[in-house]
C-alpha cells in the first residue's frame, strides 16, 4: 500500500471511528445522563446543548471519512470493478454511509427542534417525554430515541465493511478475487 493511499485509508477510518463513537457516546453518555438532572426544564435543553457542542466535531469526522472514502474508491477502482467481492462490499458500504448520513442529519433536525423549547419543554429525558412536554417536542423526542441507536448501528455496520476492505486488500486477497472473478465469466 502506498504512502497515499495509507493517508486516505487512515482518514477514512478514523473519520468512520470518530462518527461511531460519537453517536455511541450521546447515546449512552449524554441522553442517558440527561434524565439525572434533576430541574425536568432543564433536561432536554442541556442534552440540545451538547449536541450542539459536539456537531462541529462530528461534521469534520463525517468529511474526513468521507473524503477518505473518496480517496479509497479512486486508488482501488481496479479492485472494484475487477476483483471479486469488492463491488458487493462497496455498494452496501455506501448505502449504509448515505442512511448513517441521513440518520445523523434528521437527528440534527430533530434536535435543533427540541433545543429551541428550551426550557419550555419539561422532559423525563433527552430523548423521553412527559406529561409537561409540547406534543411537538414529544414527537421529536420519540423519533430521537430509535434514531440515537440507528446511527451507531449504521457507522457501526460502514466500520466492519471498512476493516473487510482492509483485508481484501491484501495481495493474496486480490489475487484470488480477481481469479474468482474470472472463474465466473468463464
Amino acid at each position: 500500500m502506498t504512502a497515499r493511499n495509507t493517508l486516505v485509508r487512515s482518514l477514512h477510518d478514523v473519520g468512520a471511528a470518530v462518527w461511531l463513537g460519537g453517536a455511541l457516546m450521546g447515546a449512552v453518555g449524554l441522553n442517558g445522563a440527561a434524565s439525572d438532572i434533576k430541574d425536568r426544564r432543564e433536561r432536554a435543553e442541556i442534552a440540545a446543548d451538547g449536541w450542539a457542542r459536539w456537531a462541529p466535531v462530528n461534521a469534520a469526522a463525517i468529511g474526513t471519512h468521507l473524503v477518505g472514502g473518496l480517496g479509497l474508491l479512486l486508488a482501488n477502482r481496479h479492485r472494484v470493478r475487477g476483483q471479486k467481492g469488492v463491488t458487493a462490499n462497496t455498494a452496501v458500504k455506501t448505502a449504509l454511509t448515505g442512511a448513517a448520513l441521513a440518520t445523523t442529519a434528521y437527528s440534527g433536525i430533530l434536535g435543533t427542534k427540541i433545543a429551541a423549547a428550551g426550557r419550555d419543554a419539561e422532559a423525563a429525558g433527552a430523548t423521553t417525554p412527559d406529561a409537561g412536554t409540547p406534543d411537538d417536542v414529544a414527537a421529536a423526542q420519540k423519533r430521537l430515541r430509535t434514531l440515537q441507536w440507528a446511527t451507531p448501528a449504521l457507522a457501526l455496520g460502514v466500520v466492519v465493511l471498512g476493516a473487510q476492505q482492509g483485508e481484501q486488500q491484501r495481495p493474496t486477497e486480490v489475487v484470488a478475487g480477481f481469479a474468482r472473478k474470472l472463474r465466473s465469466r468463464v
